[in-house]
């Protein structure tokens, strides 16, 4: 029952799709409904709103979307009550085609007006199909960020703080600068405050967001300096950090750095582990290495998208970067932060992409020695640069082999790294029974790989155990328990966060 005026709760079902900052979405949307007296459900079945949060970045996104709007429109037809939401990437970049297809649809919003969630659906039903797309972000900067509106966290003891939103860089194979906009960050003070609440809350680990976290705080310093800051106020703005003045008085760079919000971050009691994505190679600097060096909270792993090893396809790309100067930056982090983990996002196919160019990409694999790799054949994305270039595509079938290739190589050094874990002693967070056998549990490393392993009594997911490893394959680590070093603290039902 609603509280507030003895009517049944509406139930909704939120279904994700895509990045972190799609599930962070996600959670604020879930935040907004509960706070209008909704309640969650699991249940198609038992849903009266169903909320679709869309990506865009694959081509058979359009493909799963609408395919997913067919299903529902033959539930809705036996249910005429149900109320079907779009939302995401795909929203906005589609925009009036998804009510055309699909005009059962009753509310379609983008990425930039997801706090209007609430006031949409209620438009829907007095005045019928409602599309809402924004250009870009309208509301003060501070209010765009998961924190200026009620949040369900998924879990109690591991959190997403958005630190960014928007991307001001220009990848010829992607989308979302188009549909999330120009670069917007977030003023350091709130975000210090929002880790705080959540450390308050029980949250031991934080993953900072954002498409370009390495370039966070350019845009703050910009709008600081056009507005005649001197240096002194810059460093103030940084929230008002007692530090703020010890930076300005050694004469350092006022701007808000990622490696001095990594430092700001690990120092808030609590926060036991610091993750961030995603980086890019152009931005990533020996600041941000040494703050993961010297910021105890801050996890050995980094993933640093390569993309390609080719430095012509990197170029056609936009990526900033030759494949010599990724490997050097990979150096330089393995070299500066102990035991470090690296993993990385890499593009076969890429439009021109040449054997030769192919054999420079396996060339970079193999000397990087990565962890773990994410692999993807190329697929055009409409509105982008490279989809463009239709005489230059690849053959999938030379995609498919090229592909095979190179996981063989990252299967090599993973299988390769996981093995010289083996008799070392690792923390982990326990996540709670593997999907495969109950019995045995599933914690992650610091350095995020999965470690399962058995305990003779249970233990609260979001606690921390070291575990010996014993044996390891491609994509895991296997292990015995050694001890529980801390009990996990945070509520089983997670309240809806506000600011």
């Amino acid at each position: 029952m609603n509280p507030y005026d003895g009517q049944v709760s509406k139930r909704y079902l939120i279904r994700t799709h895509g990045c972190q900052m799609n599930e962070h979405d996600s959670e604020r949307i879930a935040g907004l409904f509960e706070a209008d007296g909704m309640v969650a459900t699991d249940s198609l079945d038992d849903a009266d709103v169903v909320v679709l949060n869309t990506c865009c970045i694959r081509e058979n996104a359009d493909n799963k979307l609408y395919g997913t709007l067919g299903h529902l429109k033959s539930i809705k037809e036996a249910r005429p009550g149900l109320e079907i939401v779009v939302g995401g990437c795909l929203a906005q970049k589609d925009r009036d085609l998804i009510q055309a297809k699909a005009g059962h649809v009753d509310v379609v919003f983008g990425t930039h007006n997801v706090h209007r969630a609430v006031e949409l659906l209620e438009q829907s039903r007095t005045s019928g199909p409602v599309t809402e797309i924004l250009e870009a972000a309208v509301l003060a900067d501070d209010e765009m960020f998961p924190s200026a509106l009620p949040a369900r966290r998924k879990t109690g003891y591991l959190s997403w703080v958005t630190i960014q939103i928007g991307c001001d860089n220009s990848c010829a194979f992607c989308i979302v600068p188009s549909v999330r906009g120009a670069e917007i960050s977030r003023p350091f003070g709130s975000l210090i405050d929002e880790v705080h609440a959540l450390a308050a809350d029980g949250v031991t680990e934080v993953t900072l967001l954002g498409q370009n976290v390495n370039s966070y705080g350019r845009d703050l310093t910009l709008k600081l300096r056009a507005e005649g800051a001197g240096e002194d106020e810059l460093a103030i703005d940084r929230g008002s950090l007692v530090a703020g003045a010890a930076w300005a008085a050694e004469g350092q760079r006022a701007r808000p750095l990622f490696a001095d919000l990594l430092r700001a971050v690990g120092d808030v009691p609590g926060i036991r582990r610091i993750r961030y994505t995603s980086p890019h190679p152009k931005d990533f600097s020996g600041d941000t290495i040494a703050a993961m060096a010297e910021t105890a909270a801050v996890c050995e792993h980094l993933h640093l998208p390569l993309q390609s090893g080719s430095d012509a396809i990197l170029a056609a790309m936009h990526r900033g970067y030759t494949a010599e100067r990724y490997l050097d930056k990979v150096v330089a982090a393995r070299a500066g932060i102990a035991d470090l983990a690296v993993t990385t996002d890499i593009i076969i196919g890429f439009p021109g992409e040449t054997d030769v160019d192919f054999a420079a990409t396996l060339e970079v694999a193999a000397a990087a020695e990565y962890d773990a790799a994410y692999t993807f054949i190329y697929s055009p994305r409409a509105g982008t640069e490279a989809a463009e270039l239709t005489d230059r595509f690849v053959d999938h079938t030379v995609s498919v082999d090229r592909m095979n290739q190179l996981r063989a190589v990252v299967e090599r050094s993973s299988h390769r790294r996981n093995q010289d874990r083996i008799g070392r002693i690792e923390e982990v967070m326990v996540e709670g029974p593997s999907k495969k056998n109950p019995d045995v549990l599933t914690g992650r490393t610091r350095q995020n790989k999965l470690c399962h392993f058995a305990s003779p009594e249970p233990i609260r997911v979001g606690s921390y155990a070291t575990v010996e490893v014993t044996s390891a394959g491609l994509s895991h680590l296997l292990g015995e328990l050694v001890e529980v070093t801390h009990v996990a603290t945070h509520r089983t039902r997670i309240p809806v966060l506000s600011s």
